[in-house]
């Protein structure tokens, strides 16, 4: 047996204004030996099935891995390079019996509303209708008949936040090993669930949800169960939920499955998490008793393509005089410079944030003391490293505020400890993120509140401006299956 791997990802927020182009790519992942040591959530899927192929004795031939951190639509060159760079190693590596792909699944270039489907269609093409195609996605992904009609299997990740990467690489590994062996017929189908939400699966509804999926795998010939969440931001005519079923080469069944766990979603709809409003959230952290508090600056999400440097939480704290409060991450590699040239124990007033466009808010301008500074530091999503590039923590009467060069959402609490900054010693921490930040977190807090705040992804999926998709989906239309 021969296998090819490769790893092409990103999450395109298509009402971003910041370009998805080389730079976005090549400061995150972009090597051709992922599997051979690199660290971080896409080289996690190449590494486990080198590993996993090598145990076999199978041959394996590794093709490009590369990830940019999600923003606007991928520039068409740069996708097209990158695409074409692995096919062609696809190529040169024939003949092969099996290619696995990591990929995000909501990837959109300039010319291609499907870059995934886009992939597969071109592999297919290339190794012929008899080897097998594994792809393992983010559940934030457009699901496409492009897909499915080419590749053999497509797993999702299960939770969110993303812990289980590792886990669903080995079950797409097995699956499609087994189908290479003949030991499978694996067949897909899906089903349209009409909702746009998030689905955070540490909390009820969703997390009885997910564990009823993963107990229906392995029995009566159903070898997998996928929920598409979608990325509600993804101008894509696909955007939406979608459940996933494979069996083993039994369709009706894997439909019939697809559509009772949508229907049972859809049922769930008006219990699945909602968010306060900015200003409602702080008041309710004002009156926890304990801490810290953690609030999410959810539309301020780099990892929604969001620019990072929002400062509506900011301003808000201000104004309300809240003092022992952390924020972060602030993206700006220009202040950073700044302050890392002026040292540990330097006074200096700083333009904080609304750089990027309105979806940033206003600048704010503040006199800060450099309290802390961390060169090329990292921080994790579960097991994964998540490189942060350098951090400085600045300091100004009792707020604290972390600014970093790579734009990225915060993770762990590592993020600030990095710098030396003390989050015990905390009232109040205020992360930008939507839920990634939850694994890290949740340990250390005395309550965690999302805030749905303004900005770039803010969770109202009401007014999102699609061109792509018509209003067939809750909670945009209140029953769109009539």
């Amino acid at each position: 047996m021969k296998l090819f791997m490769a790893s092409l990802a990103t999450e395109t927020n298509s009402f971003s204004p910041i370009p998805t182009g080389w730079s976005g790519f090549r400061e995150h992942l972009y090597t051709k030996e992922a599997s051979r040591g690199e660290a971080g959530l896409y080289a996690a899927a190449v590494t486990i099935w080198r590993c996993r192929a090598e145990e076999r004795g199978w041959d394996v031939a590794e093709g490009l891995s590369t990830y940019a951190q999600p923003a606007g639509p991928t520039v068409r060159h740069v996708y097209e390079t990158m695409r074409d760079d692995i096919l062609t190693d696809l190529r040169a590596a024939m003949p092969v019996d099996l290619v696995l792909m990591s990929m995000h699944g909501a990837m959109i270039a300039q010319g291609y509303d499907d870059c995934e489907g886009d992939m597969m269609a071109r592999i297919r093409e290339i190794v012929g209708p008899e080897a097998k195609i594994g792809l393992e996605l983010d559940p934030h992904c457009h699901l496409t008949e492009q897909m499915l009609d080419n590749a053999t299997a497509i797993i999702c990740y299960k939770e969110y936040p993303h812990i289980d990467v590792k886990e669903r690489a080995e079950e797409l590994f097995t699956l499609c090993a087994d189908a290479a062996e003949g030991n499978i017929t694996p067949v897909m189908r899906d089903y349209d669930c009409r909702m746009l939400a998030m689905y955070h699966t540490p909390f009820e509804p969703m997390r009885s949800y997910v564990d009823r999926m993963s107990a229906m795998e392995g029995k009566d010939g159903i070898l997998s169960v996928s929920l598409v969440h979608g990325f509600p931001w993804g101008d894509s005519p696909r955007v939406g939920a979608r459940t996933l079923v494979i069996t083993d080469g039994d369709a009706e069944l894997a439909e019939a499955r697809a559509q009772e766990l949508g229907q049972d979603l859809w049922a769930l709809r008006d219990k699945l998490r909602r968010f306060p409003p900015m200003e409602e959230g702080i008041d309710r952290a004002l009156t926890v008793n304990g801490a810290p508090v953690v609030m999410a600056d959810f539309a301020d999400n780099a990892g929604g393509g969001a620019p990072s440097d929002a400062t509506f939480v900011l301003r808000a704290a201000l104004d309300r005089g809240l003092k022992d409060i952390a924020f972060g991450t602030f993206w700006d590699p220009v202040l950073v410079g700044m302050c890392i040239d002026a040292g540990v124990g330097a006074k200096i007033a700083v333009r904080i944030g609304g750089k990027i466009g309105p979806m940033s808010g206003n600048p704010v301008d503040l006199t800060v003391t450099v309290r802390g500074i961390a060169r090329d530091a990292v921080q994790h999503l579960g097991s994964a490293a998540m490189s942060m590039g350098d951090c400085v923590w600045l300091e100004s009467d009792g707020l604290h505020i972390l600014v970093n060069t790579r734009r990225t959402q915060t993770f762990h609490p590592e993020a600030f400890e990095n710098t030396g900054m003390d989050l015990g010693a905390m009232k109040y921490i205020v992360v930008k993120s939507s839920q990634h930040f939850y694994d890290g977190f949740a340990p250390i807090a005395a309550e965690v509140i999302h805030l749905a705040t303004p900005g770039a992804i803010t969770p109202d999926f009401t007014i999102i401006p699609f061109t792509k998709r018509d209003d067939s989906y809750w909670p945009k239309t209140e029953n769109p299956f009539n």
